[in-house]
């Protein structure tokens, strides 16, 4: 049985120094059927990738979200941003998430896998949930990528709660929420290859 490791509070993430960020120049806007098509092909050649989604949130009772309206995918040195509007970028996105030969790592990804099988018709394959590496590991509470990089890197990952709760299904995305998003997944392939998973990952 692992032995049990305490994870950081809050106020111990917010006394690091900041993790470093994905610029806007490693970063790919894929919104075309031929972008999408051009980008998975590459992705497909990969072996891990960090993977997460993005929503447009819902504010009344009883709304359901219709998302994702961005997915999120990222090597160590780029990341791409899928964004959902077109059908045959939705088609081309879908082959890739469903290869179990590329392992898609992240964290919190059960609702995610929900919509995309709602929205793209396909059972995402090769998903890897980091908590439950975490978990494995003795880190008995839900990690996060906060608490995460705090952990591997010593460091505070930024994240924006303006960026966070606002509009993804819009058509033109703001540099701050690209930001937000393609470091959310870049993250998470640090995180996988800081634990030592390049080698030995087994997606769940």
């Amino acid at each position: 049985m692992p032995t049990p490791h305490p994870s950081p509070d809050k106020e111990q993430i917010e006394a690091l120094e900041p993790f470093e960020r994905l610029t806007l120049e490693h970063i790919q806007l894929v919104r075309t059927a031929r972008e999408a098509e051009r980008a998975c092909a590459e992705l497909a050649a990969m072996a891990h990738l960090g993977f997460d989604t993005e929503s447009r949130p819902t504010f009344r009772v009883g709304e359901v979200s219709d998302g994702p309206h961005i997915v999120q995918l990222a090597t160590p040195e780029r990341a791409w941003i899928f964004q959902l509007h077109e059908p045959a970028c939705r088609a081309s996105l879908g082959e890739l998430l469903a290869l179990s030969t590329v392992t898609k790592a992240g964290f919190g990804l059960g609702d995610d896998r929900k919509r995309i099988t709602a929205k793209l018709g396909v059972e995402p394959a090769g998903v890897l949930e980091l908590n439950t590496v975490f978990r494995q590991r003795g880190y008995r509470k839900e990690m996060g990528v906060r608490a995460a990089v705090a952990v591997l890197f010593q460091r505070r990952f930024l994240k924006s709660k303006k960026a966070a709760t606002s509009n993804w299904a819009n058509p033109e995305l703001t540099p701050a929420q690209l930001l937000y998003a393609a470091n959310d997944a870049w993250a998470a392939i640090r995180v996988f290859h800081a634990l030592g998973l390049a080698s030995d990952a087994q997606p769940r």
